[in-house]
């Protein structure tokens, strides 16, 4: 059979579950009976072999069984890690129709430990219940029980391509759902085509290309970045590896690797932000210490790490050694950096060649976080370490569960004479077409011819319409603290004395706190009343003269009582004084207190002579080194916004009269 009747084969399976089950349940029944039937075709040579060897293995240790039934299902390659030991299959659980729920579960559970744990995280006992209460589970059975799929008629790649396409039909069903752990391919495929496009030379020799996915969701960026080097470098031998969280993600990622002919034991569980030699129920990083050449990723958006932070933070605690060596971890509510840093950590020496990175984010990553947060140290960290090649803007709805504005990140340790110290910043959102049906709340897709064009304007690295190159300290910034002086009117007013009573130091005169040598309410409001109505523009003299009222009452100002009198009188006026502190130092008023995120390639002096002291006369640079931080942020927007003139008033006033003009020969036409 050809491609496209296996796949109606194979999805036409939803005429049968429609009505009965959800559409966003029908790929759990499909994938994992397709993974079966394949399975058992690749099978069908060495069954009765095994079943006779396994016979005389039985109470032997595990990994004995493994190794004498793997070498009888492929003694040669030996690429084929796994086997089935029922007599059972699709075909002869037709036989008994009335035992086929029993008789299913049974042959399911007599496949090796690796491929029972796939069945397992599909959720298939379940499925398969829910079919046989529903009498459908004979029916399902028969669709897949005589498809030709078996390696004679559908090789590994053609059966990974059917597989991947049921994948995408699946997760369209899903819709929403499916933003979590399903890429568009067509966001792949660009992907997979800027990153293989430079540093190739190494991939016209006969070499092992290790590729990685911290996040790989259902598989795709690994099985279609190996369809790419297959198609494009012949010579080169491919090693996918890859990690997912979720169980049925891993499932599908896991089986999609053995349907291609690949090792699906390369595909493992956990979560790969960890250390994977922590003691913990969830599995740490499966790969934690190894580098790849390559690695893709689409991290979830906005994931929440604060379940895991314990362990973040003993990783973080390594410094240099560890997966995270910047001095803060990112904000708890979004993780998608702490998945870049440790693909970072998994690069290749540039002396041995280096490592390609591209990884999908939203607009966080570019420019959350102020100078001295956990994401701008991460940035300063990326950058000023050349790491950031190109960042590529891609069009909102390409996901089915968000419509928000994606960015493809290509991050390089080894880059090219003519882009070190640089980064390539390509605006691609206006290369799209339009979807005919929307899924979810993917409206758009990205066609070949525009995956192509971004490409080469990717390889071109030249300035133009869509792309703008930067020295890499142009993201990078001074943020200073400007400081104003406080300046202030005193009087002792009937209003301002009546505001006295709020502050919380003249109300502790009037409770139990109260120490012997404070002095009482009323004698303070008396003071203050006979202190008169004069309104003070200099701080020293106001606080001379109440000083001296207070001492000729023979009563001593505590500095609490002295700050709420203080602040009490006290109204803000620009025509006041400076107010100085003890050491003769002009006092800043924090209210007017403002930061200013100076270029790194300005003077600092100069910036604040050309931009503030124009506005804001009396304004100066805070002299406390702790409040100017270097920060990092990529401001993609900014650098391609195109302003667009307003209209003038003429335009406006003849576009008016016309469609006053439409509205008056429409109630004519109406009369």
């Amino acid at each position: 059979m050809e491609h496209n009747e296996l796949i109606s084969l194979f999805w036409g399976t939803k005429e049968t579950l429609r009505g009965h089950f959800k559409e966003s349940q029908w790929g759990n029944i499909i994938l994992p009976f397709v993974v079966l039937r394949r399975i058992e075709s690749v099978l069908e040579p060495t069954k009765k072999q095994v079943i006779d060897e396994y016979t005389k293995l039985k109470g032997k240790p595990q990994g004995l069984i493994d190794q004498r039934l793997y070498n009888i299902v492929d003694p040669k390659n030996k690429k084929i890690k796994f086997y089935n030991t029922s007599k059972f299959d699709l075909k002869t659980l037709l036989v008994d129709d009335k035992h086929s729920l029993r008789d299913l579960k049974s042959y399911v559970g007599a496949f090796s430990p690796n491929i029972q744990e796939i069945f397992q995280k599909f959720n298939f006992n379940d499925y398969i219940e829910k079919l046989d209460d529903k009498d459908l589970l004979l029916k399902v059975i028969k669709r897949y029980a005589d498809a030709p799929i078996d390696p004679n008629s559908v090789s590994d790649s053609d059966m990974g391509n059917v597989y991947e396409e049921l994948i995408t039909k699946a997760s369209e069903q899903e819709k929403e759902q499916a933003g979590d752990h399903f890429t568009p391919r067509e966001v792949i495929k660009l992907m997979v085509n800027i990153l293989f496009s430079e540093n190739t030379e190494n991939l016209q020799k006969e070499s092992i290309k290790k590729i990685y996915d911290p996040a790989c969701g259902t598989g795709g960026m690994l099985s279609v970045s190996a369809s790419h080097i297959a198609e494009k470098f012949s010579k080169i031998k491919i090693e996918q590896f890859g990690q997912e969280l979720m169980d049925q993600t891993y499932a599908i990622s896991k089986s999609s690797m053995i349907l291609n002919g690949l090792d699906g034991e390369r595909i493992k569980q956990g979560n790969s932000l960890f250390d994977g030699n922590l003691n913990k129920k969830v599995p740490g990083d499966a790969y934690y210490g190894e580098e790849f050449h390559y690695m893709l990723s689409n991290p979830p958006f906005g994931v929440d790490w604060g379940d895991d932070e314990e362990h973040i933070k003993f990783e973080h605690e390594k410094g240099l050694k560890g997966k995270y060596p910047f001095p803060k971890l990112p904000s708890k509510d979004d993780g998608a950096l702490l998945f870049l840093s440790h693909m970072v950590h998994k690069m290749k020496k540039p002396e041995d060649g280096g490592s390609r990175i591209a990884i999908i984010f939203n607009g966080s990553p570019l420019f959350t976080g102020e100078a001295g947060s956990g994401e701008s140290e991460i940035r300063k960290y990326l950058i000023t370490n050349d790491l950031v090649e190109t960042i590529i803007g891609l069009p909102d709805n390409l996901f089915y569960k968000t419509n928000i504005l994606t960015y493809l990140w290509i991050v390089n340790n080894n880059k090219s004479q003519k882009r070190k110290g640089k980064i390539q910043l390509i605006n691609a959102v206006s290369k799209f077409v339009k979807m005919k049906t929307s899924i979810g709340k993917k409206t758009k897709k990205i066609p070949e011819s525009e995956i192509e064009e971004i490409t080469n304007i990717y390889k071109n690295f030249k300035k133009e319409k869509f792309c703008k190159i930067f020295d890499n300290d142009e993201f990078g910034y001074t943020r200073v603290t400007v400081e104003r002086p406080l300046r202030r009117n005193f009087q002792a007013s009937k209003e301002r004395i009546e505001l006295l009573k709020n502050q919380s130091a003249f109300e502790k005169l009037n409770t139990p706190k109260k120490t012997k040598n404070d002095p009482s309410q009323n004698s303070v409001i008396k003071i203050l009343e006979d202190f008169g109505t004069k309104k003070y523009k200099d701080y020293d003299d106001f606080s001379k003269d109440l000083t001296a009222a207070f001492s000729a009452s023979k009563i001593k100002l505590s500095s609490p009582l002295k700050k709420a009198i203080i602040n009490a009188l006290s109204e803000r006026d620009e025509t006041a004084e400076p107010q100085k502190n003890s050491k003769g130092n002009i006092e800043p008023d924090t209210d007017l207190r403002d930061t200013e995120n100076i270029p790194l390639k300005e003077n600092i002096d100069e910036y604040i002579k050309r931009e503030v002291l124009p506005y804001v006369e009396d304004a100066e640079i805070s002299d406390d080194d702790k409040r100017k931080k270097i920060g990092y942020e990529i401001p993609f927007t900014k650098h391609f916004y195109v302003y667009t003139p307003l209209r003038s008033l003429e335009e406006i006033d003849k576009h008016m009269n016309e469609n006053l003009k439409e509205i008056s020969e429409i109630q004519e036409k109406g009369v």
